[in-house]
């Protein structure tokens, strides 16, 4: 039995090192050296101060601002510790409901928009932490925002263009807006009142 125990014992602790201390210090290592912002939480600042990360969604609700996807982690919006999608079907009635008081809700922000409302407006991402909305879904809000803030639709049609980012390589994915990005660019372009 003795000849048994100590090799296991052994081999426990050698393997407890190596993949429990050695690997993951390697990997930190490696990640922070090549991808620092990215291994830091491609965390985004204003005035040095932290106000968000490009990956992860924020829920911004104020109607002065672009609104993004809406997220259905619980228990707040875009907890980053409870990825996941709603798992609800597209026959689900509660996603039908759901989608139907997300319009409402849309309609009810900006009564005079009668532009058909974009599918990404009112569904989830699956990992309920999307950062990024369409173009057209920022062009849907570009009104509202623009009246809210009294500026030109033009003036953040332009920083719309500005914050858009293309397919990655030129192939993979779709246009893109990060929320976070424009908001932030239409904080800078308006000037700030007492």
């Amino acid at each position: 039995m003795k000849t048994l125990i100590r090799p296991s014992i052994t081999l426990f602790v050698v393997l407890s090192i190596v993949c429990g201390v050695a690997y993951p210090l390697a990997v930190t290592g490696v990640a922070m050296a090549v991808f620092a912002p990215q291994a830091a939480g491609s965390l985004v600042y204003r005035d040095g101060k932290p106000v968000g990360s490009s990956l992860i969604g924020q829920n911004f609700s104020d109607p002065k601002y672009f609104w993004g996807r809406p997220s259905a982690t619980s228990p707040m919006p875009y907890n980053g510790a409870g990825s996941g999608g709603s798992n609800l079907g597209p026959l689900n009635p509660a996603l039908v409901d759901a989608v139907k008081g997300r319009v409402q809700g849309l309609r009810d922000a900006d009564p005079g928009n009668t532009l058909p409302v974009p599918v990404d407006l009112v569904t989830a991402s699956a990992s309920g932490l999307d950062p990024h909305i369409s173009p057209a879904a920022a062009a849907y809000q570009a009104p509202r925002v623009a009246r809210l803030r009294g500026m030109p639709v033009d003036a953040v049609g332009l920083l719309i263009a500005r914050s858009t980012e293309d397919r990655l390589f030129g192939l993979l994915g779709e246009p893109r807006v990060n929320v976070l990005a424009l908001n932030l660019a239409l904080d800078e372009a308006t000037p700030r009142r007492p």
